[in-house]
């Protein structure tokens, strides 16, 4: 049976202007998730969202929200995300002084526990940890910034870490982030993926956001 592939719109994409509109569109077209990029301008050059705004739109959706922390010692806010509405922390394992530490702060705080990888940061990292982790997300661009191009050489990453997964017999759910649109979904699918966030490939959807998320999900069939 082919596994359930679940699109999630990356709100980085959005019109900020018309915020709410932009989610309750992507929400009746079929996303599954959304996804919540936080910049702090350190671990990446670029500054986006935070708390407040995620406190303003959590009650726009019942969809679950991926809170992406891509911010130095992300756990340290596991509280506040959680009560402004995250339901999945997504922390940058090169961010974390002690990993195992933070992942039990997501998890106390009534968060699903992920960790994020760059480009350059192999799977290996995340092996002893594996147990605590829920979902990996494999970056398929360099973060800090929306619309870059995708990456096919972190294809066998994404196959690395379903091999480890099933030696180790864990459920672990694999996403993926950068560049993901009707083109490159198939090959992070067959890899082994089953979340794909999408920005630009729905937003700006040239056949509107319906169609891009049925194309994505599609991709792998």
């Amino acid at each position: 049976m082919a596994p359930l592939i679940k699109v999630s719109p990356s709100l980085l994409a959005a019109d900020f202007a018309h915020l709410a509109d932009s989610i309750a569109a992507v929400e009746e077209a079929g996303a599954d998730e959304l996804h919540f990029d936080v910049m702090d301008g350190s671990f990446v050059p670029n500054i986006t969202v935070g708390i407040p705004v995620l406190e303003a739109i959590r009650p726009l959706t019942k969809l679950p929200i991926d809170v992406h922390m891509m911010v130095v010692e992300p756990a340290r806010y596991a509280r506040e995300f959680a009560d402004a509405g995250g339901d999945i922390f997504t922390m940058h394992v090169e961010a974390c002084d002690d990993l195992e530490a933070s992942l039990g702060d997501a998890r106390v705080a009534g968060m699903s526990a992920a960790v994020s990888l760059k480009p350059d940061t192999p799977a290996s990292v995340i092996q002893s940890a594996l147990p605590l982790i829920e979902r990996v997300l494999v970056m398929t661009v360099e973060p800090g910034f929306g619309g870059q191009s995708f990456m096919p050489e972190m294809l066998p990453k994404i196959e690395e870490l379903k091999d480890m997964a099933r030696l180790a017999s864990h459920e672990l759910e694999i996403a993926v982030d950068g560049g993901i649109k009707a083109d490159t979904a198939g090959g992070v699918i067959d890899a082994g993926a089953t979340t794909l966030i999408s920005g630009t490939g729905v937003f700006n959807h040239p056949d509107g956001m319906k169609i891009g998320i049925e194309a994505i999900r599609a991709a792998g069939s």
